[in-house]
């Protein structure tokens, strides 16, 4: 079921290992030691779609980091 406004603390803590809440504070972290690049957002997912452990099913789509300079206009995907 898809829905927005998903809260963190929603995050299922059996599927990836921590809490909703630990998840995002190391996602804050690693974006502010600029870890989190474009780049490497893209590799990882495309290792993972490699390995058939990119499940699409239970995915979650949040644009909150993306710039939509004059409301967009330009697609961008992500290589894999």
């Amino acid at each position: 079921m898809l829905r927005k406004g998903v809260s963190w603390r929603d995050v299922p803590t059996e599927q990836i290992g921590c809490s909703g809440v630990t998840a995002w504070r190391r996602l804050r972290d690693w974006t502010e030691a600029g870890v989190w690049w474009p780049r490497l957002h893209e590799v990882l997912l495309a290792e993972l779609r490699k390995e058939g452990l990119l499940e699409m099913d239970d995915a979650a789509i949040d644009a909150s980091h993306v710039r939509a300079l004059k409301g967009g206009g330009s697609r961008r995907t992500f290589a894999g």
